[in-house]
């Protein structure tokens, strides 16, 4: 997981005119939410007139990188590009700065029209959203913040099974936070909902950025309280306590749930 500031390098600023004959980061992504590398496996920092064969649908200044300017571009191609997780792979700065452009580039394609009348939106000149010039709705972009708990049993770690996951392998309880309830009720309902047991002592560790699509991903740390483990059945079809030498570590340190497992593993 990474640990320096997105704002490390980074400046905000954005705009749907500027554009600059300099050198400039272009996160250039298709319809899949992929992004276009060079043949070293970069970002290409160039000019504009090197994107001249791209399709290109829009392309929207977000701020500074690395003291260079840098753009976000939608693209129309059927060429492969680059997943964002393998993206961590190779450039783990890149790649944090990329989180952020997915989700300008997903806030300005998906905001073209407003979805209170139907009309036509333009981007604001001071804020960073789109207006709807008819009715005055705003259109802000949109995190979705979701809980992360490691549950700590006398030193067992509590690991379910979800049935969204591709190869159902053991990882913590996690689920999005409800409209009306506070982040700690969401913690304790997901639990609750999902596995049928009673948890005490949370604890707030760190948060964390997950474009997949766009949440606000919130890591906590809570002991068991009470209750027998009774799995729903539809999200979780298993679950269990782990000693911490039954447990696989994450293969990958790119997400909260893998640093909430490590951190598990080194302090019991």
């Amino acid at each position: 997981m990474i640990e320096k500031s997105l704002y490390d390098n980074y400046t905000i600023d954005f705009s749907l005119e500027y554009r600059t004959v300099e050198e400039a980061y272009y996160f250039i992504f298709n319809s899949k939410r992929h992004v276009y590398l060079t043949e070293d496996k970069s970002i290409p920092l160039v000019t504009l007139d090197t994107l001249e064969n791209f399709d290109k649908n829009f392309i929207l200044y977000i701020g500074t990188f690395k003291n260079k300017a840098c753009f976000v571009v939608n693209i129309d191609t059927d060429d492969e590009l680059t997943p964002l997780p393998q993206l961590y792979d190779i450039d783990q700065e890149s790649y944090q700065m990329a989180t952020r452009a997915i989700l300008v580039n997903d806030w300005y394609k998906m905001h073209q029209y407003c979805g209170n009348c139907g009309t036509k939106t333009v981007l604001d000149k001071k804020d960073m959203m789109m207006l709807c010039p008819k009715c005055g709705q705003m259109h802000y972009s949109r995190i979705a913040p979701a809980i992360i708990v490691a549950i700590n049993n006398n030193g067992k770690l509590l690991m379910a099974k979800h049935s969204y996951h591709k190869f159902h392998n053991y990882s913590l309880i996690a689920g999005f936070v409800e409209a009306g309830e506070t982040i700690e009720e969401a913690v304790h309902r997901e639990v609750s909902e999902e596995i049928g047991i009673k948890i005490k002592n949370l604890k707030y560790m760190r948060s964390q950025s997950w474009p997949f699509p766009n949440s606000l991903m919130l890591g906590f740390t809570a002991d068991y309280d009470s209750g027998e483990i009774n799995v729903d059945g539809n999200e979780i079809l298993k679950a269990k306590w782990f000693d911490k030498d039954e447990i696989d570590k994450p293969t990958s340190d790119i997400s909260i749930s893998s640093w909430l497992i490590n951190n598990f593993i080194e302090t019991h």
